[in-house]
């Protein structure tokens, strides 16, 4: 049983790079109506990840907290 959700970005500002708190994540594109379907990202090993469908380059960077993104905006509620 999962202990706690996956955290949801998206990129409605069309940014090239977006750094997130976690490893693995799922990417929404824009804000509805205008997104892609939830798309599951785990880098693994890796330090970053592109988005199959928007071509978001997610970077992680293990000073954010779990579950938040610089920018902030990018966080889907």
């Amino acid at each position: 049983m999962a202990h706690a959700s996956t955290p949801h970005f998206h990129n409605s500002e069309g940014l090239p790079r977006i750094e997130v708190g976690s490893k693995e994540s799922m990417c929404t594109g824009a804000l509805p109506p205008f997104g892609h379907p939830h798309t599951y990202l785990d880098m693994g090993k890796e330090d970053a990840i592109v988005c199959s469908y928007c071509s978001t380059l997610f970077v992680f960077n293990p000073r954010l907290a779990a579950g938040t993104s610089e920018p902030l905006s990018a966080v889907y509620q």
